[in-house]
């Protein structure tokens, strides 16, 4: 998967771990949302729990890497419960919710009286959603980094149009040429290019470190 190309939109993010209580019908559902980064990271987040509910009914999960929209990844578990009617709900809040890199875990205590599949489904949709009115989130903006070889006569120009499209000199090497380092938002890639070879008249030369 090309993550670079599907996730070039600037997505949401789960910045800071949330805990939330549901009781539903004398059952207790403890959610979790915790910030990953991976799959390693969210199956060792769920085993945490594991352990530390040992004699819950269930410890069910659902996780999203990256873009929810497009996501790097993602995979949920309904641990015992009737086929779809936990980790899928879960995620698809996940993915309504915009919550990115978001792991979901909700621990079920049984509490004597059946739900029934529909009333799960309500019950760990509302979980994860409860927790996720919870959630404080960021935004994360894919960035891309270039390479442009000018003359020096316009280094100060093409300093200051990657100003405006709010990007960041990583480098400067001189020699013949100016040769600079940048990095600048993917979404204004297009732009930046056509405005600098405009600026220098096709001169400058733009390689991708991509």
């Amino acid at each position: 998967m090309n993550t670079a190309t599907n996730n070039a939109q600037t997505y949401t993010i789960l910045a800071t771990p949330v805990e939330h209580r549901l009781l539903e019908k004398n059952s207790d559902f403890l959610t979790f949302l915790q910030p990953v980064e991976n799959r390693d990271e969210a199956m060792h987040w769920v085993q945490h729990y594991r352990e530390r509910y040992p004699d819950a009914s269930h410890v069910c999960w659902a996780y999203s890497i990256g873009n929810t929209r497009q996501p790097e990844a993602q995979a949920c578990s309904d641990d015992g419960e009737p086929s779809g009617t936990a980790g899928r709900p879960m995620l698809h809040v996940l993915t309504e919710r915009e919550l990115g890199n978001c792991l979901a875990v909700v621990v079920r205590y049984f509490g004597g009286i059946k739900l029934g599949a529909g009333g799960l489904v309500r019950a760990y949709s509302a979980a994860v959603s409860q927790a996720a009115n919870l959630a404080e989130l960021g935004t994360v903006s894919p960035q891309t980094e270039l390479r442009i070889q000018l003359g020096f006569a316009d280094e100060s120009k093409v300093r200051q149009l990657l100003s405006q499209h709010q990007g960041e000199l990583l480098s400067s090497d001189y020699s013949h040429l100016v040769t600079l380092t940048i990095r600048l938002p993917q979404s204004a890639e297009a732009v930046f290019c056509q405005q600098l070879s405009n600026l220098t008249a096709g001169s400058a030369v733009i390689d991708s470190n991509r």
